[in-house]
């Protein structure tokens, strides 16, 4: 089974009942995630986003550039219960905000400027895939769409809720 990087976007009231209730949370994502199945809109509309494998990556990548908000894994904690690796995790609207117009001045290559492969094996990044320097690239094209997603909810004033299932 694969790890994968999860992301809902929330209203700022759906986050305050979030907080009060994590496991109506879950049931959101539950709904969210079966009408994704029926509908595929596009990053900047879409409710829910995944980076698929990518999420250790990204991690790796926007905490070596000094990136001011931990995307990947959130900020904040939505209780206890676990999503799949552990509880969920949020940012609020102003961090959302924040960490939106961040990834638009962001490029993919700046990320991966001076990074080698040997340091993604040598900091264990899952998955274990790091044999040339074209895996590198792997996850340019989902830092694109995840740039979207969060210009989408930064516009929209949204939260966001996050976790690794």
């Amino acid at each position: 089974m694969s790890m994968n990087g999860e992301y809902l976007r929330v209203t700022p009231a759906e986050l305050d009942r979030a907080l009060e209730d994590p496991e109506w949370a879950w049931d959101l994502v539950e709904e969210t995630q079966d009408a994704r199945a029926e509908e595929e809109p596009a990053p900047a509309e879409a409710r829910h986003f995944t980076t698929h494998q990518t999420w250790h990556l990204l991690g790796f990548l926007l905490q070596r550039s000094g990136f001011p908000v931990d995307i990947v894994h959130g900020e904040e904690s939505l209780g206890t219960d676990d999503w799949g690796y552990g509880p969920p995790r949020y940012l609020t609207p102003e961090r959302v905000q924040l960490a939106a117009e961040t990834l638009h001045r962001t490029s993919y290559d700046q990320l991966i400027q001076g990074v080698h492969p040997s340091d993604l094996t040598k900091a264990e990044i899952y998955p274990q895939i790091w044999d040339s320097p074209a895996s590198l690239e792997w996850a340019g094209d989902l830092f694109t769409l995840l740039t979207e997603f969060f210009r989408g909810a930064a516009s929209a004033g949204h939260a966001m809720l996050m976790w690794i299932d």
